[in-house]
């Protein structure tokens, strides 16, 4: 691994183009939960080939677009069959997706370490089968779009306050820009926007009035430990972004990094308040 970076001053001249791209991007997401159905979907698969390309300029750069290109089809085979409603076939299919995808590395000479292929298609399809999950049933909608609204408000609360305030270091040793402010205030901003949505659009049927604050506190923490784990893994990498795409924020993984933990909490979640039931 590379020695982490030293922390750098926050480059305000960047903000108006995060927020160009986020103008860009948000209704392209809304829109496809709001759809749900093959146009999450497919959305997502178009999202998932990018993902495994900047994936693969991490741990193949030589070959990208070979090495990419199972850990997609692996990955878009499991979101097919979730969307069919065969969610425990997908589930298995990200595994063994993952399997082929080192197996086809290895073969190839695609990859140092084969076994990053096959973490890649289980990093990406674990999240993303749990998304089309996630937005299933009547009360789809309203789980999705609280999951959204967490994961955004704890992310952009995070970065502004943090960038603001700075302060004391969450960790330095693999991200020397995030501090102890910019947790707590991505906490609390989680915890505000899952209420918010309980409270003022309980007609969506996401989780309800109390239970919506663990969301919250579950989406939020788990919306920063993805950011914290992206970190870890580009320092791995020797990499400061994942890719380029995305005029402001880096590469796509840079942008969802941390939705992709929290679709995970908040999906248990929802399991577990159906089992409750």
């Amino acid at each position: 691994m590379t020695s982490s970076p030293p922390a750098k001053p926050f480059d305000w001249s960047n903000l108006a183009k995060r927020v160009i791209s986020a103008a860009v991007l948000i209704p392209i997401a809304l829109g496809a939960v709001w759809l749900g159905g093959w146009w999450l979907m497919a959305v997502t698969a178009v999202a998932t080939c990018f993902l495994a390309r900047e994936w693969a300029l991490m741990c193949a750069p030589d070959a990208p677009i070979r090495a990419a290109t199972p850990m997609a089809a692996a990955v878009v085979l499991a979101l097919v069959w979730a969307q069919l409603g065969y969610f425990k076939t997908a589930w298995a299919l990200v595994p063994l997706g993952g399997l082929a995808a080192a197996l086809f590395a290895l073969l190839r000479g695609l990859a140092k370490r084969p076994a990053d292929e096959a973490f890649g298609a289980i990093y990406l399809g674990a999240p993303t089968v749990a998304l089309i999950w996630l937005r299933s049933g009547e009360a789809g909608l309203g789980w999705t779009v609280t999951l959204m609204a967490v994961a955004w408000s704890a992310d952009s609360a995070a970065f502004i306050a943090g960038s603001a305030l700075k302060g004391p270091k969450l960790w330095p040793r693999f991200s020397p820009n995030k501090t102890w402010s910019g947790f707590v205030a991505g906490l609390i901003a989680g915890i505000v926007a899952a209420e918010a949505i309980a409270v003022c659009l309980p007609q969506l049927g996401g989780p309800p009035h109390g239970w919506a604050l663990i969301v919250g506190v579950v989406a939020g923490l788990a919306t920063m430990a993805g950011d914290l784990w992206e970190s870890m893994l580009k320092r791995r990498f020797g990499v400061k972004d994942a890719g380029s795409l995305i005029p402001g924020h880096g590469g796509l993984l840079d942008r969802v990094d941390g939705l992709m933990f929290a679709v995970l909490a908040v999906s248990a979640a929802r399991l577990l308040l159906e089992i409750r039931r």
